[in-house]
């Protein structure tokens, strides 16, 4: 029961980060590299800050962070005009030395003897279960998907998603392509960074090397979701990549429990899964192409 209610609290946390990269994977359409070093970035600035005595604030300065990561990967592609993949590698190897700074040089830092928002919400909540943690993580990643649904449903969010569906045509009808993705890269890598930021709160510790295979993660996530709900409106698909994640959590939590396979493997697996998934369509098309094709074929003998 412990295993299944940690998956959950993990599940929600890594939710809001799933978020941020169906922002920019999606409704931008934009492959962002910039995940794996906004996500530690997140942990850095949570970490330092909640050490200082101010854990509430360590969130906002950790999204404020993440959306600047993610403003210049935004600036790299269309002001330099840098691919966007070697945009999100430049920014993210950027970030190491920079998470390296605002850590003092550390690889890790140890949150043990800090108080964090985790511990505050279970002071308030007394429960074996660790129900302050759960509704922390839970209320959070509401007050988030709310956010984002609202905005997406404003002119304003009509704009980044029509610029990651034709940005051709955005461009044609006096819309400003360039600031849509940069604000769309910005308000993903932010969503990242606060994920980031609850992490390190939550495991006490925040490392320097722990965005790694992030964007992968979040993929897996997105795509669980939309394999499981489909495709349907963007509100729709930011719950259904939420509710991804923690069903994601909780298949690494079984599959480890079980020792399918070694905790070392997972990143494998995460990524074989991305892999597979995004490969369906195209098996798909090649299926029906080479069914019509086989029709054709009879129909001539």
């Amino acid at each position: 029961m412990t295993l299944f209610i940690g998956s959950i609290q993990l599940g929600l946390i890594y939710a809001i980060m799933a978020l941020g990269i169906y922002i920019t994977f999606r409704i931008l359409n934009v492959p962002d590299l910039t995940v794996d070093g906004s996500f530690s970035l997140g942990m850095a600035c949570a970490a330092v800050i909640t050490i200082a005595g101010y854990p509430f604030l360590a969130l906002l300065f950790a999204m404020i962070a993440g959306a600047l990561a993610g403003l210049t990967t935004g600036l790299l592609q269309t002001k330099l005009s840098i691919h966007p993949i070697l945009s999100g590698i430049l920014v993210m190897t950027g970030l190491y030395t920079v998470n390296l700074g605002i850590m003092g040089g550390r690889a890790n830092l140890s949150l043990v003897g800090s108080e964090t928002l985790f511990m505050k919400m279970e002071s308030m909540i007394v429960s074996q279960s660790g129900l302050g943690r759960t509704l922390l993580a839970l209320l959070v990643c509401i007050v988030i998907i709310g956010f984002l649904a609202i905005v997406f449903k404003t002119r304003f969010g009509l704009a980044i998603r029509a610029t990651g569906d034709n940005e051709e045509m955005v461009r044609s009808s006096s819309i400003n392509a360039n600031t849509s993705k940069c604000i769309g890269l910005s308000m993903g890598n932010a969503c990242v960074a606060l994920s980031g930021a609850l992490i390190c709160q939550y495991q006490m510790f925040s490392d320097v090397g722990s965005g790694s295979g992030m964007v992968v993660i979040g993929l897996a996530s997105v795509i669980i979701g939309e394999a499981l709900f489909g495709r349907r409106s963007v509100t729709f698909g930011l719950i259904s990549s939420a509710v991804g994640s923690i069903i994601y959590r909780i298949i690494v939590a079984f599959a480890l429990k079980i020792d399918l396979f070694p905790p070392y493997a997972l990143k494998l697996v995460s990524a074989t899964i991305v892999a597979i998934a995004l490969s369906v369509p195209s098996i798909k098309a090649n299926i029906e192409q080479n069914k019509k094709r086989r029709e054709a074929a009879n129909r001539l003998n």
